[in-house]
């Protein structure tokens, strides 16, 4: 059966009653306040479902609400979004919750084009929070809705494309029951995730007697995708300076990568470069500091956007005394914003990279670091 005007219907009855049973249980679907559901899609969005669940409990913890997001400084607003990436969602949420604060007397707007004012807020993010949170009839078409549509329709062309999405946009709104759209946006999305991934179970699938490409045999040719630029490969080194019981950190620079965040002095190796001959050179540029390296402590792999780094990350102790500051060397900043130079276990406090996330991790549970008289000794 193909998927067509005679056929919405019993599609969509099929998919609800398949969502009714199948559906996860996830705890922005206990109550569906337009703010839990806000806060769990801008969560999701670049982030897998098991880590989403729990950094949205967490959330949900330390701000129940839209007033606790708007009046927490910004410090706080990106630690409690430490690990989750993409940090300028964070930021955005922080903008929004101000907006509605002022512009919207502490109530989430129910209009669309409100919501979509809102920073931060696409077309799907305004379209998933009007129709499950307040249930209005209007289509959320994300990557997941996109692959399933691709499939039932056996859409041959990229389906990024203007003409391809309206095209989903329109089946989408066309197979929609009145008044049910909370449920069959997320019903589709569901369906996309489990059933309907990259590689279909389409023999548990509830709506494969609508599908085009099962039909035709092709659902592993849909959805036609624009081919993804390859990936960077980069090497950095990064030290761990000690002094007196304390760690150098800086602060990088409020605009570029990882803008605001808090990381040990380091940087890319270049040509021929050996990683501690790059740790070496980079603190001399970065903190004009003569350093020493003590040990190595681990490689460390991580990734963000395209890039797939390989952290090398070293021990170090001052080489040559420098000009101090109550005893701790004034490092000149050629890279960074702010230094401080911090007691060990008052750096969780701090924002840091995901990379070096990882590092402060390893220090932490690889005995590197003991306590010995209120002080950190290697």
């Amino acid at each position: 059966m193909i998927l067509s005007e005679d056929s919405y219907h019993a599609f969509s009855e099929a998919l609800l009653a398949w969502f009714a049973e199948k559906g996860r249980d996830l705890p922005w679907r206990r109550q569906y306040s337009a703010y839990h559901v806000w806060i769990s899609e801008i969560m999701l969005q670049q982030t897998q479902m098991e880590r989403g669940v729990r950094y949205y409990c967490n959330w949900m913890r330390r701000f129940p609400d839209v007033r606790a997001v708007a009046e927490a400084p910004e410090s706080e607003i990106m630690k409690a979004w430490e690990g989750l990436g993409y940090y300028s969602r964070a930021r955005n949420l922080h903008r929004a919750a101000k907006q509605i604060m002022t512009l919207h007397h502490g109530e989430f707007p129910r209009d669309i084009e409100a919501i979509r004012a809102l920073p931060g807020v696409g077309e799907y993010t305004a379209g998933a929070i009007a129709s499950i949170a307040f249930e209005q009839d209007i289509p959320a078409v994300d990557a997941n809705v996109e692959r399933v549509f691709s499939r039932l329709l056996d859409i041959d062309t990229l389906i990024k494309d203007k003409r391809a999405k309206a095209y989903v946009r329109e089946a989408v709104m066309a197979c929609m029951p009145k008044g049910k759209a909370r449920f069959f946006n997320q019903a589709i999305m569901e369906l996309g995730a489990l059933i309907c991934s990259k590689k279909p179970s389409c023999g548990v699938c509830p709506v494969r007697m609508f599908c085009e490409a099962l039909r035709l045999g092709v659902t592993d040719k849909r959805p036609v995708l624009q081919v993804k630029p390859g990936r960077i490969y980069v090497k950095l080194a990064t030290g761990v300076l000690l002094h007196k019981g304390c760690v150098l950190i800086q602060k990088r620079p409020p605009v570029g990568i990882w803008a605001g965040f808090w990381e040990f002095p380091g940087g890319s190796m270049e040509e021929g470069e050996s990683p501690e001959e790059t740790l070496l050179r980079e603190f001399r540029e970065e903190t004009e500091l003569l350093v020493r390296i003590k040990r190595k402590i681990a490689e460390i792999p991580f990734s963000y956007t395209r890039y797939r780094a390989t952290m090398h990350a070293f021990l170090l102790a001052l080489d040559i005394p420098a000009e101090t500051d109550r005893g701790f060397p004034k490092p000149v900043l050629h890279a960074a914003t702010r230094y401080e130079w911090v007691p060990w276990p008052e750096l969780e406090r701090y924002i840091f990279p995901s990379g070096h996330r990882k590092l402060l991790d390893i220090l932490k549970t690889g005995g590197l670091f003991v306590e010995s008289g209120g002080a950190v000794s290697i």
